[in-house]
C-alpha cells in the first residue's frame, strides 16, 4: 500500500495535478490537507550527517519574486525540501569555488530559520536518498558535470555565459538519488546567484541580516519550480560604493563586528559580501574615508573578497586599487620606511609609479578579480595637482594613464587591453576629458551623475563605439555641495530607473556603481538599483513606481503591501521637492509649509497605525525600513517650519522626537544590534540642529507675496500620442512627468518642432500679457551635442523655444537640485480672452516636464 501511494504521489507531481488540492478549499480544507499528508508525508527523506555546518541567519518570506526577462517557469513541479521533521541534504563539490561552499551553507541556515531543521551538507557523490538539492558550477562540480554527461541536465542555455544559472527539478539525476532540485551556474557567481535565488523563492529576503526581516515559521517547506533560467545580466559589473562611513558604518562595525581592530574589517565585509550576492551584485568600491584603514591594510579583507568572489575596485579618486587617504598620506612611511614626496605626477612620477605598481603586483600575486581605476585626482576628492593650464592637465593625464597601463601589462602578464579598467570623469575631470584627454578605447568610461541623481553626460554616437563601452557612477547618498544628504535615502525608484534606463539606452551597460553611504537606511533603493542592473527591462521608468508595492509584498507580506507602498510613494513625493536634509535651504510659503506638514502627518499616521498590525517578527524591520525614515522626515520638516510659523515649542518637540527615534534605532531594536549605525546629525550640518529662535512665538515667514498663477496645469491633463510620449509616475516634484518613450531617438531642430512629439490642452485664459513657466525634472542633456528644449505654442502665435539644460556646478543648478525642478519662462500677449490651445513640443530626449504654470 505504501509503495502504491508513493507511486500515485509521484505521478500527480509529474503531471502537475497537485493544484486541485488548493482549488477546493471551500469544499473541504480537511480533505485537501489529508490528501497532502498522504501524498507528501509518506515520502521519507534520508538525512546524511556532515560536520560542515553554516552560520546562522534570519529569513523572511518572499511572496512573489520578480521574474527575470529570460526566466522560463512553465507548469510548476513541487519539490519538498523539508517534511516530517526531515530535510533533504544539500550536495555540492568541495573542490568547486569557495563561494559555492559559502552559499550552500547560507542556504542551509536559510532553511533552518524557516523550519528549525538544518539540512546536512554533503560533498560526496556516494549518497543515497529519495531527494536532494544539488548546487554546483559547470566544469567545476563533479555532480553537475556527471548529470550533463549522462544527458540528465541540459546546459545549452547558460554554457559560456556571464553569471547565468538554471534551477530545475531532475528525476534520477545521479545514482542513489531519485529526485533533485538542481542549481547550476555558468560560473561560480552564477551558482551563487542561483543558490540565493532559490532562497528568495523559499521565502528569504536579501535583508535577513541587514534589516532583521524575520520569516514566519513553516513546518514543511515546498518550492514550486519547473525550470528557471536567468542571465546573463543586463549590466556586467553591478556594485556598491561604501562612502562617508564616519557616522554610521564605521562606528557600528568597530563596536559590533570587527571589535578587535575597531574598524571596518573582514567580519563586516563578509556580511556585506553575502548581502551583495543575495542582491546579485558583484563589484565593490570599499570604504575609504580617513576614519577607515585601507581595504588592503587588513590582510584578511582581500581574502574574504576572493572567497565571496567579489570583484574589487576603487573610487574615482583612488587609482590602481590604492586608497591614497590612508596609504599615501598615513601609512606610506610604514610601508616604505620613509615619508612620501608630493602627490604630483609632474614632479614625483617614479615614487608614485612604484606605489601603484606594488599594488598591481600584490593583486596579481593574489590572483584577485579586479577592475582598475585609471587616471588621477588629488589625494582625496579634489582636482589633479600640478599644471595650472588646461593644456598642461590634459598632457599630464594622458601620460599618467599610459604609465598605469604599462604597469598593468607588466605585472598581470597580459596586454593591458585585456584587463578591466575604468576611467571616471567625475567633477573637474570631465572638463579635462572634454578638453582633449585621450582615453584608450578599451578603458570603460564611467559617467557620473551630478551627485544629486541626475547624470551629467552620456556617450555620444562616437563614444558608443568604444570597445569596452561605458558605465555610470550614481549617488544614493552624498557629502558635498550644494548640500549633503547623508541621513536618509529619498531617491525614488522612478528617478533611478529614468536616469539609469536612459544611460543604458546610450550604451552604459558595462558597469554601474552606486554610492550607498552606510548601506542603511537605503535598503529598498539599493535592492531596486541591483534589480534594475540585473534586468534593466524589468522596471522601466513607466512602471518603476510600482516597485514599492512589489518590494513591500516580498518583505512584509501581500496584506500590507498596498499600504506600505502608499506610504513610500508619499515619502518620495515630498522629498522630491525638498529632501529632509535640504529643508532649511528652501523658501516655502506658509501655505506650502502647511500643505507639506499635512501631507507628512498623513503618511506618518498611516505608518504609525500600520506598525500595530505588522507581525511581531517584522516590527524591527518595519521600524528600520519604513517608520524611522518617514517619522524622521516628518519631524525634520516640522522642526524647521514650526519655528518659522511662530511655534517654538512644537519645533523643540520635533527635535526631541528625532533624538528619541534615533536612540530606538541604535539601542532598542534587535536588542541593540545596530548601535552606532544611525546618526541624526551626520557631519553636524546646520539642518540637524535646533533652528534659531529669536523671540518665542515670533514668526519668520517671508512677507513677500509671490506671483500667483492664473492656472496650474498637471501633465496628466494633456492629450498626446502615447507611442511617442508617456507619463512617468513618481518622477519629479509634481509626482508625475511627461517624457519621450524612446531615449535614443534623434533631437528635433527648432524648424522641425512641428514634427516633434507633442502634447496639447485647451484652456480658457484672460487677455493680456501671459507668462508661461515650464517646470521640469532637473536632468541634464544626454551629452554635449544635445539640449533640453521645448517649443511652447499658444494659439496661432509662433512657438517660443526654451531650454532647461543647466550646467552642473552653477548657482542655477544648485537651486534646481535643492528644490527638485528646473524652470524656464516665456511670454505671450493675448488680445482677447477665451478658449485657446497650449501645445508643448519636446525637442530633445531626457527632457521630463512636470508642471506648467501660467501667470
Amino acid at each position: 500500500m505504501r509503495e502504491m501511494l508513493k507511486y500515485i504521489g509521484q505521478i500527480l507531481v509529474k503531471r502537475n495535478k497537485l493544484q486541485f488540492l488548493f482549488q477546493y478549499k471551500k469544499r473541504s480544507r480537511l480533505i485537501a490537507l489529508g490528501w497532502m499528508l498522504i501524498i507528501f508525508g509518506i515520502v521519507q527523506n534520508s538525512v546524511f550527517a556532515d560536520e560542515d555546518a553554516g552560520m546562522t541567519l534570519q529569513l523572511e518570506p518572499i511572496n512573489k519574486p520578480s521574474e527575470d526577462l529570460k526566466s522560463q517557469n512553465s507548469a510548476n513541479s513541487v519539490f519538498r525540501i523539508v517534511g516530517n521533521d526531515q530535510s533533504v541534504p544539500i550536495l555540492y563539490d568541495k573542490d568547486d569555488a569557495a563561494v559555492v561552499g559559502l552559499c550552500t551553507k547560507a542556504l542551509a541556515t536559510d532553511i533552518e530559520r524557516i523550519t528549525d531543521i538544518l539540512p546536512p551538507l554533503v560533498t560526496t557523490l556516494q549518497t543515497n536518498g529519495e531527494a536532494a538539492i544539488i548546487a554546483g558550477t559547470l566544469g567545476k562540480s563533479k555532480p553537475i558535470d556527471a548529470m550533463v554527461k549522462t544527458g540528465k541536465l541540459s546546459v545549452n542555455s547558460i554554457e559560456g555565459k556571464w553569471e547565468s544559472f538554471l534551477i530545475q527539478v531532475v528525476d534520477h539525476p545521479l545514482s542513489g538519488i531519485n529526485r533533485a532540485l538542481v542549481i547550476c551556474g555558468s560560473d561560480p557567481r552564477g551558482t551563487a546567484f542561483g543558490i540565493f535565488d532559490l532562497s528568495k523563492r523559499m521565502g528569504v529576503s536579501p535583508w535577513v541580516y541587514w534589516a532583521d526581516v524575520i520569516p514566519a515559521k513553516q513546518k514543511n517547506l515546498d518550492v514550486a519550480i519547473d525550470k528557471i533560467i536567468m542571465g546573463p545580466p543586463s549590466v556586467k559589473y553591478r556594485g556598491i560604493f561604501l562612502n562617508d562611513e564616519d557616522w554610521g558604518l564605521k562606528p557600528w562595525a568597530a563596536g559590533k563586528m570587527d571589535t578587535d581592530i575597531g574598524d571596518i574589517g573582514p567580519r563586516s565585509y563578509a556580511r556585506i559580501f553575502e548581502l551583495m550576492l543575495r542582491l546579485k551584485a558583484n563589484y565593490i568600491w570599499p570604504a575609504m574615508h580617513p576614519c577607515t584603514k585601507a581595504f588592503f591594510y587588513y590582510k584578511e579583507n582581500p581574502k574574504i573578497a576572493a572567497q565571496y568572489d567579489i570583484v574589487l575596485g576603487s573610487s574615482h579618486c583612488e587609482p590602481m586599487l590604492r586608497n591614497n587617504v590612508d596609504e599615501w598620506k598615513n601609512n606610506f612611511a610604514k610601508e616604505y620606511g620613509r615619508q612620501p614626496g608630493p602627490w604630483r605626477y609632474d614632479s614625483n612620477a617614479s615614487e608614485i609609479n612604484r606605489y601603484w605598481g606594488d599594488r598591481v603586483k600584490q593583486a596579481a600575486g593574489q590572483n584577485r578579480d579586479a577592475v582598475f581605476t585609471v587616471g588621477m585626482r588629488g589625494i582625496h576628492d579634489s582636482g589633479l595637482p600640478g599644471p595650472v593650464t588646461m593644456e598642461g592637465k590634459v598632457h599630464l593625464l594622458n601620460k599618467i594613464i599610459e604609465d598605469q597601463r604599462n604597469l598593468l601589462a607588466k605585472y598581470l602578464g597580459t596586454n593591458s587591453a585585456g584587463i578591466p579598467q575604468i576611467f571616471c570623469p567625475y567633477k573637474e575631470v570631465l572638463d579635462i576629458y572634454n578638453a582633449g584627454a585621450t582615453i584608450p578605447d578599451d578603458v570603460t568610461m564611467v559617467w557620473a551623475d551630478d551627485n544629486h541623481g541626475y547624470i551629467r553626460k552620456l556617450s555620444t554616437a562616437k563614444e558608443q563605439l568604444r570597445s569596452r563601452g561605458s558605465g555610470v557612477y550614481y549617488h544614493l547618498s552624498y557629502w558635498g555641495a550644494p548640500e549633503d544628504y547623508l541621513w536618509l535615502c529619498s531617491t525614488s525608484p522612478s528617478l533611478i530607473s529614468y536616469e539609469m534606463s536612459k544611460a543604458y539606452a546610450y550604451g552604459a551597460d558595462r558597469l554601474w556603481i552606486f554610492n550607498v553611504g552606510d548601506i542603511k537606511p537605503a535598503e529598498m533603493e539599493i535592492e531596486f538599483a541591483m534589480d534594475l542592473a540585473w534586468n534593466v527591462h524589468a522596471w522601466k521608468p513607466e512602471n518603476a513606481a510600482g516597485y514599492a508595492e512589489e518590494w513591500s509584498a516580498r518583505t512584509f507580506g501581500k496584506e500590507y503591501a498596498k499600504e506600505i507602498a502608499d506610504i513610500k510613494t508619499g515619502y518620495y513625493y515630498l522629498a522630491a521637492s525638498g529632501k529632509p536634509e535640504h529643508i532649511d535651504r528652501i523658501k516655502f510659503s506658509e501655505k506650502e509649509m502647511n500643505e507639506r506638514l499635512a501631507a507628512y502627518e498623513g503618511i506618518a499616521r498611516k505608518a504609525e497605525d500600520l506598525k500595530h498590525r505588522i507581525p511581531d517578527r517584522l516590527k524591527d524591520a518595519y521600524f528600520q525600513l519604513i517608520l524611522y525614515p518617514v517619522l524622521g522626515a516628518e519631524c525634520m520638516n516640522k522642526k524647521h517650519f514650526s519655528v518659522q510659523m511662530g511655534d517654538a515649542e512644537q519645533s523643540k518637540q520635533a527635535y526631541e522626537e528625532i533624538k528619541k527615534l534615533t536612540e530606538i534605532y541604535n539601542k532598542v531594536i534587535a536588542g541593540g544590534k545596530w548601535n552606532g549605525i544611525m546618526s541624526m546629525s551626520p557631519r553636524n550640518r546646520p539642518v540637524f540642529g535646533m533652528p534659531e529662535i529669536k523671540n518665542r512665538n515670533s514668526r519668520s515667514v517671508s512677507s513677500e507675496r509671490a506671483l500667483e498663477p492664473v492656472r496650474t496645469i498637471s501633465v496628466r491633463e494633456f492629450t498626446f500620442d502615447s507611442t511617442r510620449l508617456h507619463l512617468v509616475s513618481g518622477l519629479g516634484a509634481d509626482s508625475v512627468s511627461l517624457s519621450w518613450t524612446n531615449f535614443n531617438d534623434s533631437s528635433y531642430s527648432e524648424e522641425k518642432a512641428g514634427s516633434a512629439p507633442s502634447a496639447s490642452i485647451k484652456l480658457e485664459l484672460p487677455n493680456g500679457r501671459r507668462m508661461i513657466e515650464l517646470r521640469c525634472v532637473p536632468t541634464h542633456a544626454v551629452h554635449e551635442k544635445r539640449a533640453l528644449r521645448t517649443a511652447i505654442g499658444l494659439g496661432d502665435q509662433p512657438p517660443a523655444v526654451v531650454d532647461v539644460n543647466t550646467p552642473s556646478g552653477t548657482e542655477a543648478w544648485s537651486k534646481n537640485v535643492i528644490r527638485g525642478y528646473s524652470s524656464a519662462k516665456t511670454e505671450f500677449i493675448l488680445k482677447e480672452k477665451g478658449m485657446i490651445t497650449l501645445q508643448l513640443s519636446l525637442l530633445d530626449p531626457g527632457l521630463a516636464i512636470s508642471k506648467i504654470l501660467i501667470y
